[in-house]
């Protein structure tokens, strides 16, 4: 069972949060960075939205609570509240912190791919 309480446990499934999400956000900017200065001459902040996210379940959009086995603390995925603020906190992260940032980081290395290989065809008729 989790020994530390109710506010270590909010604690440390926010930071759970706040650097699990900031992780995957990092690399989907950093796959966005790196296709805007191969594929486009342009430029396009990981922490502000990670911590929207990470910090929603504090003021109970969503919920942390102990999983089934009760030994550590994380996101409530199975609460069985009706309210549908708290049930759509999973749904809305799952989206937005999950497949949006696989999305972007597919079709961001993906035009990688094709841009180099488009010049590698130019430097090959030169």
């Amino acid at each position: 069972r989790w020994l530390y309480g109710k506010q270590i446990c909010l604690f440390y499934v926010f930071c759970g949060m706040l650097f699990g999400i900031c992780s995957l956000s990092i690399l989907t900017l950093l796959s966005t960075v790196c296709c805007l200065k191969i594929c486009f001459p342009v430029y396009a902040c990981a922490w502000t939205c990670t911590a929207v996210f990470a910090c929603s379940p504090l003021p109970h959009w969503g919920e942390y609570g102990a999983p089934p086995y009760g030994t550590a603390c994380c996101i409530d995925w199975h609460s069985p509240s009706v309210n549908t603020m708290v049930i759509s906190y999973p749904l809305v992260l799952f989206v937005f912190c999950f497949v949006l940032p696989c999305g972007v980081i597919v079709t961001s290395y993906s035009l990688v791919l094709v841009t180099v290989k488009e010049s590698r065809k130019a430097v090959e008729q030169h």
